[in-house]
C-alpha cells in the first residue's frame, strides 16, 4: 500500500493555499488517514492536526467561538480534521474556522457523505471541494505494476477487491478474512450508527439481496415485498448504503418512454470483494456461475473511479428497450453519447442492439473484454 501514490493528492496539494474546506470521503479502511499523513509529511508549513473521534477534541471544538478556533488554529496555515463527521455540528464548526481565518486551509475527512455532507454542506456553499477517495484503482496501480502484472492479478480483484490492505495478504483465506471483518466491524456498524437504523438484519439482508442482482434490475417493489417492509424504507437505506459508498445505483436511458425501459435502475458494489464477502462467497472464477456480473461489477467501479480522479464530468446509465434489447454503459459527456458492452470472454465482434443504432446512430459503440479493459479503466 505504502508504493501506490493515490490519484488525487497532487490535486489536494495544488489546493492547500486557497482557503478552502478540502472533504476527503470515503469508507473506513479506504486509505483517507495514510493519505492524509502523506500530505502531511510533504506540507512544510506550521499545521493542527485533530481526530474528531477523540472526546477532548470533540469538546474543545464545543466552544464556538473566534477567539477559541484562533487560539486553536494559532499560526498554521493548514489544520488537518480526519473522521471530521463525528464532530457535533461540524457544518458550523468548519464555516467559522474558515471565515475567521483567510490564511487558512482545512482538510478534512469522512467516512460518510450522510453524515458529513448532511451536517457540513449548507454552511460550507461556496467554501468546500469535495474529493471522494475509493479502493485502489487501477488508474492508481499501473504506477507500480506492469500490464503482464495487471492481467495476472484480474481474477485475484474480481474476487477479492481493491481495498488497500488486501495487498499485504498472501493467501486466500487471509483475504477472504480481512474483507469479513471489514464489513462486520466498520461498514455495517457506520451504517447503523449514521442512519441511526435499528433493524441491523433489513440492512444485511437488502445488501444480500443486491448482491445477487447486480448487472440485473432490482425492484424496490419486490425487495420491499422480500424485507417485510415498506417501498419508501427500501429506498431510504438504498440511499444511505449509496451515501456511505458501498452501492451505487445505475438509471436507464430513455428518450422514448414508450419502446425504452425508463423508470428502472441496477444497483452495483464499488468494490467486488465486498459484494462477494455479503454473500460468503470467494470461490476461484473457474467453479463460478457469476463472472459475467462480476466483471460488470469491476469495469463500472473502476470506470467510476477513473472518470472521478481524472475529473472528466460524465453521466452513466444502461439502456433497455421492451424487446429486451440492452446496452450496458451509456456515458454522456459534453451532449454526446458512447455505448459499452462488457464482455468477460473476448469475442471476435460484438454487435449493436439494433435498435438502439436505429434510435441513436450517432452514438459509438465498443466492447470492453479482457483484451482491451486496461486502456479503458486507465486512460
Amino acid at each position: 500500500m505504502n508504493l501506490v501514490k493515490r490519484a488525487i493528492k497532487i490535486q489536494i496539494q495544488q489546493l492547500l493555499t486557497q482557503n478552502k474546506v478540502l472533504l476527503v470521503l470515503g469508507t473506513r479502511r479506504v486509505g483517507k488517514t495514510y493519505l492524509i499523513k502523506s500530505i502531511q509529511e510533504d506540507y512544510k508549513q506550521a499545521m493542527v492536526i485533530l481526530n474528531g473521534e477523540d472526546f477532548d477534541v470533540q469538546e474543545l471544538l464545543r466552544n464556538r467561538s473566534v477567539s477559541n478556533y484562533k487560539r486553536i488554529v494559532g499560526t498554521a496555515k493548514l489544520l488537518v480534521l480526519d473522521e471530521a463527521q463525528v464532530i457535533p455540528e461540524v457544518g458550523q464548526v468548519l464555516k467559522l474556522m474558515i471565515d475567521t481565518n483567510p490564511d487558512l486551509t482545512i482538510l478534512a475527512t469522512g467516512s460518510s457523505s450522510f453524515d458529513l455532507l448532511n451536517k457540513a454542506g449548507e454552511p460550507l456553499t461556496g467554501r468546500q471541494i469535495q474529493f471522494n477517495l475509493y479502493p485502489l484503482a487501477q488508474l492508481e496501480l499501473k504506477e507500480t505494476e506492469t500490464y503482464i502484472g495487471a492481467t495476472q492479478n484480474l481474477e485475484e480483484r474480481l474476487i477479492y477487491g481493491s481495498y488497500p490492505e488486501i495487498i499485504q495478504f498472501q493467501t486466500n483465506k487471509e483475504k477472504a478474512d480481512y474483507l469479513t471483518q471489514l464489513i462486520q466491524s466498520y461498514l455495517l456498524k457506520d451504517i447503523l450508527a449514521f442512519g441511526g437504523i435499528r433493524q441491523a438484519d433489513k440492512i444485511v439482508r437488502l445488501l444480500r439481496l443486491i448482491a445477487y442482482q447486480i448487472s440485473g434490475e432490482v425492484s424496490t417493489n419486490e425487495l420491499a415485498t422480500q424485507l417485510g417492509i415498506s417501498r419508501a424504507t427500501v429506498e431510504n437505506y438504498l440511499d444511505l448504503l449509496s451515501k456511505v459508498f458501498i452501492i451505487y445505483r445505475l438509471p436507464a436511458y430513455s428518450t422514448n418512454q414508450r419502446k425504452e425501459v425508463s423508470k428502472s435502475s441496477k444497483w452495483y458494489f464499488f468494490d467486488n470483494g465486498i459484494r462477494n464477502a455479503i454473500i460468503n462467497d470467494f470461490r476461484a472464477p473457474a467453479l463460478r456461475n457469476d463472472m459475467g456480473s462480476l466483471w460488470e461489477n469491476y469495469l463500472l467501479a473502476e470506470r467510476i473511479k477513473r472518470n472521478s480522479y481524472l475529473k472528466e464530468n460524465v453521466q452513466q446509465y444502461f439502456w433497455r428497450n421492451y424487446n429486451q434489447q440492452e446496452v450496458d454503459l451509456i456515458e454522456i459527456k459534453d451532449g454526446k453519447l458512447q455505448a459499452f458492452e462488457f464482455k468477460y470472454s473476448p469475442q471476435k465482434k460484438v454487435k449493436v442492439p439494433a435498435a438502439f443504432a436505429t434510435a441513436y446512430p450517432e452514438t459509438s459503440f465498443e466492447s470492453i473484454s479482457r483484451d482491451n479493459y486496461l486502456d479503458w479503466i486507465t486512460q
